[in-house]
């Protein structure tokens, strides 16, 4: 599904990425971790062209990516922070973004699925952040790709919306589509992920299951092999 090899990324003297191979099979759950600085954001943004690398390659559904942009239709992007117009109402934000990207068939179930009908026709700017996150999850999940990344996705939920986000992601991964995540809430990544591919210094210092990690860092549980590797390279 993602291939990429030898990556490097450098803004300005500091260097990113710094030769970064990475495989990702079809269908499953990935999660992208790492502590702040680690090249996490760039390599979305590379795998999405929003970034361009100073080295490397990116293959993503058997195509570089440098010689073929179409594989971007075949991406939903969940961004971190949603930048929405605050005069638009959530209805018209929806019907822009069908019209500009067509073949939408999942919009109403998505509105149904996280109660966004009282808000449709709320302007944007009046929305609080736990909703405007609903917004951009439907957003992300109303078109049928092979390929989602999602950073930060429980950003603002409540504990229910928390919940039917699981389920959804989870019914996606059982259509066999492959799912990239980035989270701070290892609850979450420990319930929901197949693998954890972990960045450190531009890097992947992992990349496995949570048993494997727990074994590689001799930890009983998911957020002390974390907490241990991180003790272990800034000792």
């Amino acid at each position: 599904m993602i291939e990429i090899k030898e990556l490097y990324k450098k803004f300005g003297k500091n260097e990113v990425l710094s030769g970064l191979n990475l495989d990702i099979e079809q269908g499953g759950i990935f999660a992208v971790l790492g502590p702040n600085g680690s090249g996490k954001t760039t390599l979305i943004k590379c795998l999405l062209g929003m970034v361009i690398p100073n080295k490397g390659e990116i293959s993503v559904m058997g195509k570089n990516i440098k010689s073929d942009s179409s594989y971007r239709h075949k991406i939903d992007y969940l961004p971190q922070i949603a930048n929405f117009p605050n005069n638009l109402k959530v209805r018209e934000l929806i019907t822009m973004i069908k019209d500009l990207r067509g073949k939408v068939q999942l919009d109403q179930e998505l509105i149904s699925l996280f109660k966004l009908e009282p808000y449709l026709d709320k302007k944007l700017g009046n929305l609080s952040g736990g909703t405007k996150q609903k917004v951009n999850l439907v957003l992300t999940f109303m078109f049928d790709s092979p390929l989602i990344i999602l950073d930060e996705p429980t950003s603002g939920l409540d504990p229910i919306s928390l919940l039917r986000l699981k389920k959804l992601i989870q019914s996606e991964k059982a259509k066999g589509k492959t799912i990239l995540i980035t989270s701070h809430i290892m609850s979450f990544v420990e319930e929901i992920s197949d693998q954890i591919v972990f960045l450190l210094e531009g890097k992947i210092y992992f990349k496995g299951s949570i048993t494997e990690l727990k074994d590689k860092t001799n930890q009983p549980d998911f957020e002390h092999a974390i907490a241990s590797i991180l003790t272990d390279n800034h000792a």
